[in-house]
Order: structure tokens, then C-alpha cells, then sequence
């Protein structure tokens, strides 16, 4: 099965720009141009990674979303990489404190966007390993 990345944003060119980037690469993209549709896709799919917009239209910035996945037991650990225009060291220190572990510039470069795909999806991956296998090995 293919791994599942889960895109909010309202702007649909940058929503199918990262479409193709991610299929692509092989994944398949769920897309949500809202935090209300960004909260009941990310629960009804567990996706593998989010890019969150983090200004979103309606009551609920991409800031909220974040964090409300961050504090449900089953989405908490689902890389979140904060995708946005607002590229000042206050908006990316925000992020990071609402629980994203990465934060693009947009526009994104391709090469950006590809770079992060597979960087957090394999971490991750590495991460459901290595929160089940022991921290310790036999010599």
C-alpha cells in the first residue's frame, strides 16, 4: 500500500502542484482546504505525513489543526511540516511549538518538497520501528 500524505491548504494550484510531486514519488495525496476537512481526513486516513498550510480559511489556522493532532493519541505521531508563505523565523517558531518538525517556505521548490517527502517518511517509518524494538542490543 502506498504511503498516504495528507496536504491542507486552501490554494488549489499549490495543491495540485504537490499532487504531482507526490504521485510522482509514488505516494498518494489526501487533500483538505480546511482545518474542519484537514482534522476529519487526517482521522478517517492516519496519514503517513501532513504538509499544513498554516493559514487557513474559517475559524481553526493551521497552527490549531496542528496541535489538535498533536494531543490525539492516535495522530500524534504523524509528522507535521508546516508549509507556508509567512517565511519569518516568528512563523516557523510557532510551528515548531504547535508540533511541526519541519517548515517550508513557499513557494516550494520541488526539489524542497521531494527532499522532505522522503526525509519524513522514512523517519517516520524508522520511528514506529524504533519505538517497538529495544533501546538497547546483543553484542
Amino acid at each position: 500500500m502506498s504511503k498516504q500524505i495528507l496536504y491542507v491548504d486552501d490554494n488549489l494550484p499549490n495543491r495540485l502542484l504537490v499532487k504531482r510531486i507526490v504521485e510522482a514519488e509514488g505516494y498518494t495525496l489526501l487533500e483538505a482546504e480546511d482545518a474542519v476537512n484537514g482534522w476529519e481526513t487526517a482521522v478517517a486516513n492516519t496519514p503517513d505525513l501532513i504538509l499544513m498550510d498554516l493559514h487557513l480559511p474559517g475559524d481553526s489556522s493551521g497552527y490549531d489543526l496542528t496541535r489538535r493532532i498533536k494531543m490525539t493519541p492516535n495522530l500524534s505521531h504523524i509528522p507535521i511540516v508546516a508549509i507556508t508563505a509567512h517565511g519569518h523565523s516568528e512563523a516557523e517558531a510557532q510551528a515548531m511549538s504547535a508540533g511541526c518538525i519541519g517548515f517550508l517556505h513557499k513557494p516550494a521548490d520541488i526539489r524542497q518538497i521531494r527532499q522532505t517527502l522522503r526525509q519524513y517518511l522514512n523517519l517516520s517509518t524508522a520511528g514506529i520501528v524504533e519505538s517497538t524494538a529495544p533501546s538497547y542490543a546483543y553484542i
